[in-house]
């Protein structure tokens, strides 16, 4: 167990150092929102595998109210973002 704890820890740490130099690099402001999203969605994932860890759902509420803020993020930047013309 301690084992898959340790792969998961190391998997969420280099989700976070990856999107971390994308929204550092990213090329343009769009890139930089996904990839704010994605790091919400590995934090996500990181307070749920906690969960898991220590069988408490104490955080539960936390992940509902993340997982709304990032779809009403991601809804809101699709919706506001310039459209290209060709």
């Amino acid at each position: 167990m301690i084992v898959v704890g340790v792969a998961v820890s190391t998997l969420l740490f280099a989700a976070v150092a990856l999107v971390l130099v994308k929204i550092v690099r990213g090329p343009t402001t769009l890139d930089r929102i996904v990839a704010v999203d994605v790091l919400l969605a590995v934090v996500v994932g990181a307070i749920a595998a906690e969960a898991a860890w220590t069988r408490d759902a104490t955080s539960l509420p936390i992940l509902v109210v993340l997982s709304i803020l990032g779809f009403i993020g991601s809804v809101t930047v699709a919706r506001f973002s310039p459209r290209s013309r060709r």
